[in-house]
C-alpha cells in the first residue's frame, strides 16, 4: 500500500507536469487534491484513491486505534493452560502481555505460542513467550505509522497517550483500512451501510466523526471528542443510557446555506445499546417537526386549539 501510494504520488506529478523532488515545498495538500480533481487524464476511481490516501495521511493513529477498553490483555503470570482457555473464547490473534496494570505492557502474544507450541509445557507462563511490541504516540499520523511500522516487520503496536499511558492498540491491517477501506473477516459483523443520507441507520458508537458522516450524511461539530458516542456523551453533559436521544441540527454556517437536501429538523441520535459505560450502538434518523409529531399523535381538538387563559 505504501509503495503504490508513493507511486500515484509520481504518477500525479508527471501527469501535472511537476516534479516531485522540485517546487515540493511550494505546494501544499490542499492545492495538490485540487490539481488532482481538475484533472482530466486520471479516471474517477484514480482520483478517489488519492483523494482517500491524501485524507488519511492527515488522520492520527488515535482516531483509528483499538481503545483500551476494547482490547484483550493477557497477564504475564498466566500460565499456558489458562491463557489456552481465554484465546479460544477470543477472536484475535495477537494478545497484548501486560505485567501489571494496563499501562505495564511488555510485549505481545500471538495465537500460535500459546495454541501451536511444539514443546507444550502446560504450566510454562505466558511472560516466557512474550514477544517485542512496538509502541506509537496518538499523536502519529497514519500513513507514518504504516510505513514505520511495515518498515521494521510489526503487525501490532501500542498506542501511548501523553501522559505515557496505553490508549489503545493499532495494527496493520487498522491502518491500511483507512486507505482502501473496511476489510471484513468472517468473524466481523458488518453493519449496514447506507448510502449519504440513507437514513434511518444503525452505527457503531465507537465510529470516528469523519466516518460517521460519510457512512450517514450527519455532520457532527469537532469538539473535546473523537467518535459519535463521544460526542453523544458530551451533549448529554452525563454518562447515556439506552434510549437517551440527542438532536443534532442542520449545519447552517456555510457560505451555501444549509444543505437543501438536510431534513429541516435535523436528525437524531437514539442510543440503542451500551457495552459498559460506552454507546456501544446508535440510531440515526431524520428528526421530526413539532407540526409532524403532533399529526402523529392524532388531530387538534377544539380543546387544543382554545386559547389559552382563564375561564
Amino acid at each position: 500500500m505504501v509503495r503504490a501510494a508513493d507511486g500515484a504520488t509520481r504518477l500525479v506529478t508527471d501527469l501535472l507536469g511537476a516534479s516531485p523532488a522540485a517546487g515540493r515545498e511550494r505546494i501544499s495538500e490542499a492545492e495538490l487534491r485540487d490539481l488532482v480533481a481538475a484533472n482530466t487524464v486520471l479516471d474517477p476511481d484514480e482520483r478517489r484513491i488519492i483523494d482517500e490516501v491524501l485524507v488519511a495521511g492527515a488522520r492520527l493513529v488515535r482516531e483509528v486505534m483499538v481503545p483500551r477498553t476494547e482490547v484483550v490483555f493477557l497477564s504475564a503470570g498466566l500460565t499456558l493452560a489458562e491463557a489456552e482457555r481465554l484465546v479460544r473464547a477470543e477472536t484475535h490473534t495477537r494478545y497484548p502481555v501486560v505485567d501489571g496494570t494496563h499501562d505495564d505492557v511488555v510485549g505481545f502474544v500471538h495465537l500460535r505460542d500459546v495454541l501451536l507450541r511444539p514443546e507444550r509445557d502446560r504450566w510454562a507462563t505466558v511472560g516466557e513467550l512474550t514477544r517485542e511490541v512496538k509502541r506509537l504516540p496518538g499523536s502519529k499520523r497514519v500513513l507514518a505509522a504504516l510505513t514505520e511500522m511495515r518498515r521494521e516487520g510489526h503487525h501490532l503496536a501500542v498506542v501511548i497517550d501523553e501522559y505515557g499511558g496505553t490508549a489503545g492498540i493499532v495494527t496493520c491491517e487498522d491502518l491500511v483500512e483507512e486507505l482502501v477501506g473496511e476489510i471484513h473477516d468472517e468473524y466481523d459483523d458488518i453493519p449496514p451501510d447506507p448510502a449519504h443520507g440513507g437514513l434511518p441507520a444503525v452505527v457503531d458508537g465507537r465510529l470516528n466523526l469523519a466516518d460517521f458522516a460519510e457512512r450517514t450524511g450527519v455532520p457532527l461539530p469537532a469538539g473535546p471528542y473523537e467518535t459519535v458516542g463521544g460526542y453523544v456523551m458530551a451533549a448529554l453533559g452525563r454518562l447515556p443510557v439506552a434510549g437517551d436521544e440527542v438532536p443534532v441540527a442542520p449545519d447552517r454556517r456555510g457560505a451555501g446555506g444549509p444543505d437543501p437536501e438536510d431534513p429541516p429538523g435535523g436528525w437524531l441520535l437514539r442510543v440503542l445499546t451500551l457495552e459498559g459505560r460506552r454507546v456501544s450502538r446508535l440510531a440515526v434518523s431524520a428528526a421530526r417537526l413539532p407540526e409532524q409529531r403532533r399529526e402523529v399523535s392524532g388531530p387538534v381538538t377544539a380543546a387544543e386549539r382554545r386559547p389559552a387563559g382563564p375561564s
